[in-house]
């Protein structure tokens, strides 16, 4: 069965595991990079742990939670380009890419909360 906001946010979390190589490795940049991977590979792994979620509520909270990283890795990348860390045709792909994540969650947490 299709699960996409399990597929987007893997397939999310591998692009960030590879912008922070080439940010490490390209740009020499250590420390926003490490803020980035740590909150954009976070969102899958909530979307993971609510799949197994103990109760409706503990599904919409997990999945809150994954909007607010997904949120917080925006401003991440926001802030990378804006340091011309990344061009803005860099930015545009994967920002695009955590866009159409947050408004699956968002949905996915409207919906729940309406079957609550």
């Amino acid at each position: 069965m299709e699960n996409a906001i399990k597929d987007k946010s893997f397939a999310f979390a591998i692009r960030i595991v590879k912008l922070y190589q080439f940010l490490c490795d390209t740009k020499k940049e250590f420390v926003l990079s490490k803020q980035l991977l740590r909150s954009g590979t976070s969102v899958g792994a909530l979307v993971r742990e609510a799949e197994h979620a103990e109760s409706k509520l503990d599904f919409k909270h997990k999945m809150s939670i994954a909007q607010k990283e997904i949120n917080e890795t925006i401003y991440w990348l926001e802030l990378l380009n804006e340091t011309n860390y990344l061009t803005t045709d860099q930015f545009n792909s994967i920002n695009n890419d955590a866009v159409e994540v947050i408004k699956l969650l968002t949905k996915i947490i409207k919906s729940t909360k309406a079957n609550c």
